[in-house]
């Protein structure tokens, strides 16, 4: 597996990852909750969808060569770039107008 494929692979996967939480009702796309998730639970399973991110990436990294320490600028930084992939879900869950 090439570093080129890694790196589109990853972005893929946050792009899924970071919409997922509102596109479905279920938890991590595959417990189903009680009731309709609430804002609140959505951030909450786009932190745990970031984290999860994260981790593949450093596994990648980590099958690439050396992990590179990295300081909370990078985190900064990785944790706005997944909230703006995340921004097509938020639209169609809370902005779009739904003819029901």
């Amino acid at each position: 597996m090439g570093n080129s494929f890694s790196v589109g692979a990853l972005v893929v996967l946050a792009l899924l990852g970071a919409n997922l939480p509102f596109f479905t009702e279920k938890l991590m796309g595959v417990l189903p909750v009680a009731q309709r998730k609430s804002l609140g639970l959505r951030l909450l399973e786009l932190l745990l969808w970031y984290g999860v991110t994260g981790a593949v990436g450093a596994g990648l990294e980590k099958h690439a060569g050396q992990i590179t320490p990295q300081g909370w600028e990078f985190f900064a930084i990785t944790w706005a770039l997944f909230m703006t992939f995340a921004f097509p879900g938020f639209v169609y869950r809370y902005l779009l107008k739904r003819r029901d």
